[in-house]
């Protein structure tokens, strides 16, 4: 085997008029429209169109589009959203005085939804639908049609070699595509040389990655505008049901419809947290499991299961999120002539990490004063789990229930349920009196479990009972197309794996008779792009093929050269 060449540099067959000079034979190896310098249209409506459409459908605008959708996402993330949390983008408004009016007309508080971040996602769903259909065509019309045929001069392509042998022609040419058939290139004889190619899974890892990015865009979008996000505190023994009014705070997306929730119920058996005892790390959560009853549907069976931190219960496409917790002591509310009108587990709010915790009692209905005359009543809670005499202080020093006080204070009056919505968590009291003892001051007192305080003047009292339970919060999250994202991102990855480490190539052999009757047999490999895996391979072919048709001597033994067999080729 002589004349063995292996050149990638740019100057020869690698530049462009090289590749230009081999015809169909350089041609359609990828999939992907030439970049074309931006020139300035032709009059006319149609011109423009034209020219939108080809910048709006290159790789090139795409890219710009998909980096701009990525920096859009960066206020998203990092500025409250009222869609998210309302409360603090309350709060930023109040600290920033100067910024909230930017925000405001910039849509910053609701990036998601805004003017200019849904034309940014549109453009770029168009972009991507505008590469991947014209590419998709000219793809299945390449798998279609046969390799193209050989060019003329072999000898400048990138990689080339060629030797004399005495076999026949025919049977050279039998031989190579049986090589290249059984080395899984798509080969045929066209004309006096054999043409395969291989490595369509190049363009197909590309057209995956394309399809792919629509797939997250499209769940992206359907689960921003179908999605749920409800929260729901619930004290040990209580049931839930998902529905819109059990909800303690809900919110959802612009196409949502309440018939979309995903018809289930579960009980709330039993809550147990374990902390670290001992250590630096004392006070430390260990464990947070809910101990739950679920149904699926109206009359679905019930199971049991547990629910922890990062371990949703799935059901459908909700998810069941353990995400916080605290104590609901239990206490009883009696009026001047000892009847319980109010016995109930009151959640308590935590303000610190060992679960120091306020709240409120009201109660409404059923009372009356010391004077039979209709009323109200509204205690202020201050509980600590573990109390410590020797801190001094009201606040707990261990988050588990190891010495639980409970302070109250009372007042009586108008709770204002009347006046609209109300926070089970606070107080208002704007039409309220307080309580006072014999000395003029607010009343309130220390409670243990067990404790009774009395108020004045025959009014009743109240009692902290010695059962204190626990409560759970429940997040419900409900966004569909979670699936179709997560499958569109493992396609993503492997479409673009595919195309970047596989290469598609071709080769081809052309043997004729030479003027003596000799046999002369040439092969040249050409690639996308540049990359010593193409000579390598045919370097391969070559060594095999000339097993199988030998070189014959030169014709002049005085200009015999060196058998030179390509890389990879046998001696």
């Amino acid at each position: 085997m002589s004349n063995t060449t292996t050149d990638n540099s740019p100057g020869e067959a690698g530049s462009t008029e090289s590749q230009d000079d081999l015809g169909a034979a350089g041609s359609q190896l990828s999939t992907a429209p030439r970049e074309e310098l931006a020139t300035v249209p032709g009059l006319g409506v149609i011109g423009w169109v034209r020219w939108f459409w080809r910048q709006l459908t290159s790789m090139r605008v795409a890219l710009l589009l998909l980096l701009l959708l990525s920096l859009g996402a960066i206020p998203g993330s990092l500025i409250p959203q009222t869609d998210a949390d309302a409360s603090k983008v309350e709060d930023f408004r109040t600290a920033h005085k100067t910024l909230t009016p930017v925000y405001d007309k910039l849509g910053l508080f609701h990036v998601y939804s805004s003017v200019w971040f849904s034309a940014i996602y549109i453009l770029l769903f168009v972009s991507l639908i505008g590469c991947i259909v014209p590419r998709t065509w000219q793809f299945v019309g390449q798998l279609r049609s046969r390799p193209p045929g050989a060019p003329k001069r072999l000898n400048r392509l990138p990689a080339y070699t060629t030797w004399r042998t005495e076999a026949d022609p025919e049977q050279v040419r039998e031989a190579a595509l049986a090589l290249l058939k059984k080395r899984r290139f798509r080969a045929h004889t066209a004309g006096d040389a054999v043409a395969a190619e291989k490595g369509y899974l190049r363009e197909v890892g590309n057209l995956v990655f394309h399809i792919a990015l629509i797939v997250l865009l499209v769940a992206f979008a359907s689960g921003q505008l179908y999605k749920s996000d409800g929260t729901k505190l619930m004290v040990e023994g209580d049931g839930f049901a998902n529905a819109l009014p059990m909800y303690d705070d809900f919110k959802s997306g612009s196409l949502f419809q309440n018939d979309d929730l995903v018809p289930f119920s579960f009980d709330l058996k039993d809550f147990t947290a374990t902390y670290e005892t001992s250590g630096p790390n004392k006070g430390t959560p260990r464990t947070f499991e809910a101990k739950i009853a679920y149904g699926v549907g109206a009359y679905g069976k019930q199971r049991t299961t547990s629910v922890k931190v990062n371990q949703p219960l799935k059901i459908d496409d909700a998810k069941v999120y353990l995400v916080s917790h605290g104590y609901a002591p239990v206490v009883t509310v009696r009026d001047g002539k000892g009847k319980v009108v109010y016995h109930d587990a009151v959640p308590l709010l935590p303000l610190d990490g060992n679960v120091t915790s306020n709240g409120v009692v009201k109660v409404m209905d059923g009372y009356r004063d010391a004077r039979g005359k209709k009323d109200q009543l509204g205690f202020q809670a201050f509980f600590v789990p573990t109390f410590d005499p020797k801190s001094g202080t009201m606040l707990s020093q261990f988050p588990a229930l190891v010495n639980p006080l409970l302070a109250v204070n009372a007042y009586h009056g108008d709770l204002g349920v009347d006046t609209g919505t109300q926070n089970v968590y606070q107080l208002d009291k704007t039409h309220m009196k307080a309580f006072k003892d014999a000395k003029g001051q607010l009343l309130k007192k220390l409670l243990q479990p067990g404790d009774t305080m009395k108020l004045p003047d025959g009014a009743g009292s109240i009692t902290f009972e010695k059962d204190v339970k626990e409560w759970a919060g429940f997040e419900i999250v409900q966004e569909p197309g979670g699936g179709w994202a997560l499958g569109g991102a493992f396609a993503a990855i492997f479409g673009l794996a595919g195309s970047l480490f596989i290469q598609r190539r071709r080769v081809w052999v052309r043997a004729v008779r030479g003027a003596d009757g000799v046999t002369v047999v040439e092969m040249a490999g050409l690639g996308r792009s540049e990359s010593a895996k193409v000579p390598e391979e045919l370097g391969v072919l070559a060594g095999t093929l000339y097993d199988r048709a030998p070189g014959a001597p030169e014709p002049d033994d005085a200009n015999e050269s060196t058998v030179v067999p390509a890389e990879g080729a046998e001696k």
